[in-house]
């Protein structure tokens, strides 16, 4: 039984270290980089390039606040690394999509499940929650 235990924590121990491994300033950098021209600085959805989209861009603060005070994880997990595409002027959501594929990082999401993601979206998704009204 000891033995199975500390298999199971072996295992385990990694994928909750790498749950835990978010950078929000490295992930407002990648904002700031790559989502900021359409969400706009302030992730309110009023960048410079939201008049020519046809649809507008999601204001990013009121994500929790519209999903009952819970931060969707899966759902913008999903629609960063393009596993929830969104037709946006034309093209699936992210532009950027090469730079934010990979799945070899996890996180938890709000059910608390493991995702396979990677860490750029890992990091994104931790400043995308600080910035929650």
């Amino acid at each position: 039984m000891t033995t199975r235990i500390a298999l199971a924590f072996t295992i385990l121990a990694p994928l909750a270290a790498a749950a835990q491994a978010q950078d929000a300033a490295e992930g407002e950098a990648l904002f700031t980089r790559y989502c900021a021209t359409c969400h706009g600085v302030a992730a309110q959805g009023d960048g410079p390039m939201s008049p020519v989209l046809i649809i507008q861009p999601t204001d990013l603060t009121k994500l929790a606040s519209e999903n009952d005070g819970t931060f969707p994880r899966i759902r913008v997990i999903g629609r960063i690394d393009g596993r929830d595409p969104l037709v946006s002027h034309g093209s699936p959501m992210p532009i950027f999509g090469q730079l934010f594929e990979g799945r070899g990082e996890t996180i938890r999401g709000e059910d608390g499940v493991m995702i396979m993601t990677s860490q750029p979206v890992i990091d994104l998704v931790a400043y995308l929650e600080g910035v929650q009204e």
